[in-house]
């Protein structure tokens, strides 16, 4: 059963995805990371092979390692909340 942070977390990335404005690219960093390190938290993954924008992705993951899932969770929904109003 789900609990009130996953539906609220949940609920914060439906109106993240649906964002019809262009955000500027230090606040798309922030949400990859936070959501990243919410749903997979410490257990970094990185494709050598990749382009200059997924090492920046990379880097902000990685920025946020050792911080819990839960608290990754609070933060995503702050930013997404500090965006829509």
């Amino acid at each position: 059963m789900e609990n009130d942070l996953d539906l609220r977390f949940k609920e914060a990335y439906k109106i993240a995805s649906e964002l019809e404005e262009k955000l500027p690219p230090d606040v798309m960093l922030r949400l990859y990371a936070y959501y990243k390190q919410a749903v997979k938290g410490d257990r970094f993954t990185f494709n050598d092979n990749s382009d200059l924008r997924n090492a920046f992705k990379f880097n902000a993951w990685m920025q946020l390692r050792g911080m819990g899932e839960d608290e990754a969770k609070e933060e995503y929904i702050k930013l997404v909340n500090s965006i829509i109003k």
